[in-house]
Formats: C-alpha cells, sequence, structure tokens
C-alpha cells in the first residue's frame, strides 16, 4: 500500500463559500495551502461557510488536516465527495476542537475527484470561518 501523501497540487481547483470584505489579496482560499503560518483564509459572515476542492485525477482520500483560529473554528464539519461528475454523497462528519492547533480527522478511503466540506457551526458569533492550513492526504489512483 502506498503511502499518504497531500493530494493538493497546482492542478487542484479549489472554490470557497465567501471571502471576508472580498478582500482575496489577504484572505484568499489560496492561503489555505501556501505552508505559511502568518496567512490564512477568512469566509465573510454567514450561517454556512464550504469549501470545494476539485482534483485532477481521481483519489482516494484518508485524512484531512485542517487547522482554524480558535474562536473562528467550525463545531461540525461535513465532508461530501464525488467522482466523474457525480451528484456528492456523504463521506465523514467530524466535530474539531476550537483552537489554533492542526487538527487531523480519518475519512473512510472513497475513490472521489471532488471534495466538499461544509463548515457548520462556527465559533464565531457572526458565523466566520478562519483556516490556517488545510491539507487532504491519501493516494492518486
Amino acid at each position: 500500500m502506498m503511502a499518504a501523501t497531500s493530494l493538493i497540487c497546482s492542478g487542484t481547483v479549489s472554490r470557497v463559500s465567501s471571502v471576508l470584505n472580498r478582500d482575496v489579496k489577504q484572505f484568499g482560499k489560496k492561503f489555505m495551502f501556501d505552508g505559511n503560518e502568518e496567512t490564512c483564509w477568512n469566509s465573510d459572515q454567514g450561517a454556512t461557510q464550504w469549501l470545494m476542492l476539485e482534483f485532477p485525477q481521481a483519489v482516494r482520500a484518508s485524512q484531512i488536516q485542517i487547522q482554524f483560529q480558535g474562536g473562528f473554528a467550525s463545531q461540525k464539519c461535513v465532508v461530501q465527495g464525488c467522482q466523474n461528475g457525480g451528484n456528492l454523497s456523504p463521506v465523514a462528519e467530524f466535530y474539531p476542537e476550537d483552537s489554533n492547533s492542526l487538527q487531523r480527522f480519518s475519512l473512510e478511503e472513497t475513490p472521489l475527484d471532488k471534495l466538499k466540506i461544509t463548515f457548520e457551526n462556527s465559533t464565531d458569533f457572526f458565523g466566520r470561518v478562519i483556516v490556517y492550513q488545510l491539507d487532504v492526504r491519501g493516494v492518486k489512483l
């Protein structure tokens, strides 16, 4: 069995529900993947925020690594996935701690080429979510 590696590459397309004040230069989605501890994606206000990843090839994701800013964490994350343009179906749910530390959550390994993470119940009163790091680990098929 191959070792799990990061599935996020230059060919991965990411989309997010919102960016704080539409200020992508300061708070854009790219900052979740840049490896810099000083930068982050900062969502705007709203009940439910989400992130969509489209991989350039089919993958089998086994783990999500995520680092929120304490006070702006999601209390429940719902992961959905699909392959070949199919409908999104549930893959996992996990319940992060409201902390600044990098957290790891295992996924049931399902072949997919699109992954959506919905951030529910933000610890922020206005529903904002701040993510410093996000990685999806697994194997490319």
